[in-house]
């Protein structure tokens, strides 16, 4: 039960980081979240094989750090790349 709790609070947490930084009409509205959901799962349930208890305080903050952080990166480094393969994709279709 507690994988579902911090599940949809790092998914909740990485919406709360869409609309907090620019650029979110570069990915969808859906990316983020997913994106948070997924590394919070997915660090919780390794902590949980390493042997941490899931009442214990560090596997709640390292879940949600670690899918907060991906969200973030994910947020500053996607609108850049996007940008700059837009720009070879204009430039490649405008020799045409």
């Amino acid at each position: 039960m507690e994988l579902l709790f911090v599940t949809v609070i790092g998914a909740s947490l990485a919406t709360i980081i869409r609309y907090l930084l620019p650029s979110r009409g570069m990915y969808g509205a859906a990316l983020l979240p997913a994106v948070g959901a997924a590394v919070t799962a997915t660090v919780w349930v390794a902590l949980v094989w390493a042997g941490l208890t899931f009442d214990g305080t560090w596997i709640w903050v390292a879940s949600l750090l670690a899918g907060i952080a991906v969200a973030l990166v994910v947020a500053i480094r996607l609108p850049r790349h996007r940008e700059a393969a837009d720009v070879r994709s204009f430039e490649a279709l405008s020799r045409g």
